[in-house]
Order: C-alpha cells, then structure tokens, then sequence
C-alpha cells in the first residue's frame, strides 16, 4: 500500500482536484490512502477569521460566508447535479459549527490556542470529504478516514506531539479491519487523548502522510505539490535552479530545516525509521520522476546536493569577561529561551569562550532578550555579562551535502565565493557531521549569496557577469557591438554568460535584471527615464546582482568619483576613462588599496594604448621580480596619426579634424594636442612601474600655442589655421634633418617628461605609422634591448575591444 499526500496548491479548485484524480485512478494506486491539505490558502483565511472575530469585527462574518461560498462551489464544479445534495449538506452543516464557534469567540474577545486549532481544523475536514464525495462519485471507491480519531497527540495546541504507540495501533487496526481498498483522509490535524482537535504545525499534512505511512510500512510515501522535486535552491531566486533526482533521509532534512519549503521537516523522521522511499512529485507534471528521499543518496557525482537559506532570523549574542572558564552559562542561555518557548535554528561559540551565539526566527528576538537579560539580571548588573545582543534583519544559508565529509575545501571555497561578491558573513556554523555548513548574512544580501553558491557548486557549466555600463558614445557602442557578436562564443567556449544588466549615458539610463537585448538598445535607452549619476549607482548597490561589473566608457570626473563607492560593495570596475588611475596620487593608491581589500577586479588596460597589452605586461613584469628603469613611448594615437598625415600640403588645423571625424581625438582634441591626455598616460605607467608621481611632476614641452588652449574647440580650430606657420616651421626642421615628428613620452629613474621630438631613421619610433602606439620597457632584464609593445592605439573598435578583455579577465 501506498500513502499520497496532495497539497493546497493541488487541490486548490475543481479543475486541480480532477488532476488528483487522474493520478489517484492509476492501477498503481490502488491501495493506497490519499491524505490532503486544505483548499490553497483556505488555512490562512480560517486564521484571519478567528482572529478577526476576536477583535470584536463582525466582518468575520463576510469572510466566513466567502468561505462557505467557493466550497459550494467546489461542489458544484465536481458533482453531477443529480448527487451533489449530499456533500452540499455535509458543508454546509461544518459552516454552522464554524460559524457557531466564531460567534462564541466575537462574544468573548479571545482566541486560544485550543480554539484555533478547532477553527483551522475545518479547511482538511471540507477538503477531504469534498475530494472523497468526488472519487466516488467518478468511481473511484474510497473510504473517508477522520484523523482525529486514528492520530493521537498530547495537548500542545499548534503543534502537538504525536503518541506513536497508540497512534500506530490506531491506524493499523483501522485499516487490517477494513474492506476498502483506498481511503482519503484530513491532513495537519489529530486529537488528544480527551478526543480535543489539535493540529501538527504549519506544513503538517506532510507529517500526517508520514505517520500513516510509517504505521503500515508502506511501500512509499509520495508527496504531491506544485513543483518537481526538491531543487538545488529555491527556484524563485535561482533561475538554474535543478531537480535533485535522488537524495538521503538526512540530506533533506539539513535542507528542509534551513527553508527548503517542498517538504515538512518532521515528515522525514517517521519514514526514515521505516526506510520508506518519501517521493517529491509534482501534480501538474506527474510524468516528472522528481526527487526520492530515501537512506542513501543514488547520486554518485554531486558533493553538494542543494543550498537553502531561512530569510528572517536575528542573532543573539551574550557576551561578557565573567563567561570564561565558567560552566553553566551555555546550559543557562538554552534553559531561558526553552522556558519561553523559543526555538534555536544555529549556534556558534568562540573557543575563548567569551560570548555565545544563537540564531532565532525575527519574531522570537524581543522575547528572547527580555527572558535572557532577566534570566542573567545578576551578572549584568555586576557587570560580569552585557546584556543580550540582539541583530535584525539578518538570514542564514546552508550548504549541505553528505559527500562534504571526504571532500576537503568546500568551506573554503564558499567563502571565497561570498567574498568575491562583498557578501560578509556574521556567524558560521559546522556541524562534525559536516554535512552542513551554514552562514548568517545580512538579509539583503541573502538572494545574491544563494545565487553565488549555487554559481559556485551546480553551474560549473557557465559563470555569469552582470554588467552595467556607463557611456554609448563611439567606444560604447563599439562594445556593445562586440559583446552581441560574442556572447554565443563566450558561452560556448568560455563558459561565461555576459548579461547587459544596466546601461547609462548622459541623458538616460535603462536596467533589466535578466539582461538586455542588444538588438534595440540604443531605441530602448532613448526611451528610458532620465539619467542621474547617483540614481544610477544606487540602483546597482540596490540590486545587489552577483558578479557586477561596471564598465565606465566616459570620460567623466563624476564617474570616476563612484570608483571607491562601487570597490567598497565588492563590485568590479573596468575602466576605459584615464581620469581615476591618473588622479591624485593618493586616490589612485586609495583605489589599489579598496580593489585589495575587497579582493574585486579594477582594471584599466585601455587607460594607455587602447587595446594593447600595455599595462598587463608591464604588471606582469613588476610581479614577476624585474624593475622599470626607463620607458619610452608615443601614446597618442591621435598625435600619431596628426604627424604621419601632416606634410605642410594642407593645413595643420585640417589634419586635426580628420583625426576628429575619425574618431582618433577625445571630444576635446586639446587633451591629444596639448599633451594632456600622454602626461596622464606616461605617469599611470610610472605609478604601474611603482612610482610615487603626481601630474605636476609630468613636464610638458608644448608645441601649441597658447593662445590655442583658449575658449571652446570651434576656436581652438580658428587658433590652430592662424598660427599654419609656426606648424609648418616645426614639420620643415625635422624634414631638414631627415627626420619625422613623433610626440614622445619619457620616464627615466622616476622622472617623467612628454614633448615633440626629431625622430632619425634608425629610431624605433620612426616606422610608426598611422594612429599606432609603441611602448620601449627598458628593465633589469631588459637592459638594452627593450620589451617593446606595438600597434593601434587609437579608435573606438581597439579601445572597445581592450575594454571587453578587461572584462573577460574580471569573469577569470
């Protein structure tokens, strides 16, 4: 014989009830017993009618009669008319009663315990006996069980203790005496030995199944509900969320403790004396094999086998000098919080012995520190203890996984995955089972941390960054081009899922969680709410997605200003703006310093010569033992590609504005001409290399005229076609000593200087053609013959294509 225990949400209306059916007609299932719930959400509008008329609300009333009517009509939708008197009676008559029982409660203004459980017991006791009119009815004979009479309990009203002796002899002399092949019977509620109604917790149609299942040592026991089995995590939160197919007794009951909602913790235990299989089934998809619960796990692979989280709990912490070396005080602290009823979900105590913590359900703490504090009043008063520490608003998620024991670094690598996210963690707890690992976080971080482990222990197909991008000017939308073309290979290659999460420019901003589609972005941001630079940033902190990446693509003093916010919430910063690295000595160290504490990505490769390799190889050379003692370089694409173009033929001004149109120059081409824009460069080189250098310290030999770095670009131009001579002066000497003009960066021995230069034949600098860059390392091991770094170093494909690498290495 087999039990079926079929939830609310699966026999929530006349249409879910005929899918039960269907299940319970296979010849399979012909002897069994069918235990169910209440309609979905019925038990929940039982509670707020009781409670309800104990306020003295006659609108009790009104929730009765809503009650009353959809039962009729559950009736109505099931039976032929011609049969439908009976049931009709039998609800009706349990409304009278319960309408009975809540006037008396309106009269008095109370409701106890013992009441309510009298109350609740009404939605199994309409549920089951409409379900059992209705299988008859469709010739599926069965007899209708009442629990009450075969489930006996002490007299803790809201969750009482089951009497398995006389319970089990119940049941079994029930069913040896019947002829009845199948039988429907009340979940969640039993009687004590004076026949009262109690009910067995929230959940406790599971455990009712379990009590019938173990008292006849049933071949099975099969639970019934909306989803396909226990999953890896809760799916809500974790869209690749898996089915686990198999699972152990212990296994499940680690996870069904720590939140996992598809099971009723205590239903474990009844079954696992019994080594009955508990089947996880899903009425809606009842091909589904689902999961299996049984002694040990069939699954060979997975060390983990889900994660789970409890969303609302606070931390109690006692703490004091006159703790240590003390015995008693742990039994004392347990001995306050039993005599007040509070349950303990985690406990965790220093080895110094000084201080205690323990996990409560939020809505225990205030009650739990007014019996602790009173409990350990002497102390606190002679100042040998503090008084009850009480933090809110905090969660716990546990690993857990029989396999942990034989597997080492499965904690560590939890916790290197939460620290990677900025995901701090305020208490741990292990047991020596190891078949848990459980951590208290804060509740806000609670959805991004079960996302990050699961990422960490079930998605090892693929790593997922969320990207937020700032600028869709010319790089910008380089990238995004880039990242659609590339996003396919990414994922089958590389194992790494970019999404779009957030996209800003000057005028708007967009977001969507599950990533935007690249093929209409630019409409989509046009069509968004205006952008704010604080509101965008807030948004990110408040959506608090693992792996975040911003990617700034402006050159924006205020951006540059969110880096040291957005380092110290652990999310990552690719950046293509010069501005931060290029500040204030202080703050660039300042930036190092927060990227190394919360162990996040900050990378800057695109700051000096686009796309290459520049600063990778120079870190690479630093961490590898070797010392800079000079670098030459032309880092201006846009000088570059200015004076391989100019020839005295067409004006200086011209050239430059070529340059512009294509892209080469910044918005203002005065940072490229005036030397602005390769000061910046040569000195976030010198500080890679490990100097200590300031802007002021970068000198500049200018070959503009002053008088070129005054008012807006359009007179910037007018400037530039004035002073055609003094341009064509500087391209005629370098001529006339066979030489071209490169603008070159210099760092010698910590001093760094930029400027125009003659460039003879056999320089390296001399075959530069169009907007190339090149870097000269000369090093310890480098001496004579340098490290050099060659090729474009300008224009927005190779600066959009150095960005996308930085990101990719952040994924790595």
């Amino acid at each position: 014989m087999k039990v079926l225990k079929f939830g609310g949400s699966s026999v929530a209306n006349a249409e879910n009830i005929k899918k039960v059916a269907e299940i319970v007609a296979d010849k399979k299932y012909e002897q069994s017993i069918i235990v169910v719930s209440a309609l979905g959400g019925v038990t929940d509008a039982l509670i707020q009618t009781g409670t309800t008329a104990a306020k003295g609300d006659d609108n009790y009333k009104q929730l009765l009669l809503n009650l009353e009517t959809r039962h009729l009509e559950t009736v109505k939708n099931l039976l032929p008319v011609t049969i439908q008197s009976s049931c009709l009676s039998n609800v009706k008559q349990k409304f009278n009663e319960l309408e009975d029982i809540c006037e008396g409660v309106f009269r008095l203004g109370e409701l106890s315990k013992r009441t309510m459980d009298r109350i609740v017991s009404y939605g199994e006791l309409l549920s089951s006996t409409i379900i059992s009119h209705y299988l008859n009815a469709i010739q599926i004979n069965n007899e209708w069980l009442d629990s009450r009479k075969l489930i006996t309990t002490n007299s803790q009203f809201g969750f009482a203790q089951v009497i398995f002796p006389v319970t089990n002899k119940n049941i079994q002399d029930c069913i040896a005496q019947s002829s009845s092949k199948k039988f429907v019977s009340p979940g969640f509620i039993a009687a004590n030995q004076e026949g009262l109604t109690t009910t067995l917790g929230r959940g406790g149609s599971d455990y009712t199944a379990a009590i019938f299942a173990a008292a006849i040592q049933s071949e099975a026991l099969e639970i019934w509900t909306d989803v396909t089995g226990m999953m890896t995590a809760d799916p809500r939160w974790v869209s690749n969320a898996k089915t686990i197919p198999s699972t152990s007794y212990r296994e499940a009951m680690e996870l069904s403790h720590f939140g996992a909602k598809v099971i009723y913790p205590p239903t474990i235990q009844p079954a696992m004396q019994q080594l009955i299989p508990i089947w996880i089934k899903n009425t809606f998809q009842p091909q589904q094999p689902g999961t299996v619960i049984e002694n040990i796990s069939a699954q060979k692979n997975e060390i983990i086998t889900g994660i789970s989280s409890i969303n609302t709990i606070s931390l109690l912490s006692l703490e004091g000098s006159g703790m240590v070396g003390i015995p008693g005080f742990s039994k004392r602290l347990f001995e306050a919080l039993s005599s007040a009823g509070i349950n303990v979900i985690l406990i965790t105590q220093s080895s110094s012995e000084h201080s205690i913590c323990v996990a409560v359900n939020s809505a225990d703490a205030n009650m739990a520190k007014h019996f602790v504090d009173e409990h350990f009043a002497n102390e606190i008063a002679s100042g040998k203890v503090d008084p009850l520490k009480v933090e809110h608003e905090l969660s716990i998620i546990a690993l857990v996984g029989d396999k942990m024991k034989s597997h080492p670094g499965i904690a560590g690598k939890m916790f290197a995955a939460l620290g990677r996210n900025g995901v701090n963690i305020r208490a741990i707890a292990q047991g020596s089972s190891e078949r848990n690992i459980s951590a208290v976080v804060a509740f806000k971080d609670v959805k991004k941390a079960v996302n990050v482990l699961h990422e960490a222990f079930f998605e090892s197909s693929y790593k997922q960054l969320n990207l937020f991008i700032i600028g869709s000017g010319n790089v910008g939308s380089k990238l995004l081009e880039q990242i659609k073309q590339q996003q396919e290979y990414l994922l089958h290659h590389l194992n790494l899922q970019i999404r779009i999460t957030g996209i800003g420019n000057s005028r708007h901003m967009l977001f969507n969680d599950d990533g935007l589609q690249l093929n209409n972005w630019n409409q989509l941001l046009q069509e968004a709410p205006p952008m704010k630079l604080s509101g965008f940033i807030e948004t990110i902190l408040l959506k608090n997605l693992r792996n975040s990446v911003v990617v700034d693509v402006t050159a924006n003093h205020q951006v540059a200003d969110t880096y040291a916010e957005l380092l110290s919430h652990s999310i990552a910063i690719v950046a293509c703006n010069k501005i931060a690295a290029s500040s204030a000595y202080k703050n660039y160290i300042k930036l190092k310093q927060l990227a190394k504490e919360f162990n996040v990505p900050y990378f800057f490769e695109t700051n000096v010569g686009a796309g290459l390799p520049v600063i990778g190889t120079l870190n690479d050379l630093i961490r590898s033992g070797d010392s800079v003692h000079k670098i030459q370089a032309v880092l201006s694409g846009t000088l570059n590609y200015v004076f391989n173009n100019y020839n005295a033929t067409e004006t200086f001004a011209t050239v430059v504005k070529q340059a512009q149109k294509e892209g080469y120059t910044e918005p203002d081409p005065r940072l490229d001409l005036g030397g602005t824009d390769v000061m910046r460069k040569i000195m976030i080189l010198a500080r890679e290399a490990g100097t200590a250098i300031e802007m002021e310290d970068v000198t500049n030999h200018s070959f503009l005229p002053p008088s070129c770095m005054q008012g807006t670009v359009d007179d910037f131009y007018v400037e530039l076609e004035k002073h055609e001579a003094h341009f064509k002066e500087l391209y005629l000497k370098a001529s006339a000593n066979n030489c071209k003009l490169k603008f070159v960066a210099e760092y010698v021995n910590g001093k760094a200087e930029v400027g125009l230069k003659h460039i003879p034949a056999d320089s390296d600098f001399y075959h530069l053609y169009g907007k190339d860059n090149i870097v000269l390392f000369y090093t310890q091991r480098y001496p004579e013959q340098p490290l050099v770094i060659k090729g474009a170093g300008a224009g927005a494909d190779v600066t959009a294509s150095g960005v996308f690498a930085d990101i990719i290495r952040v994924a790595h």
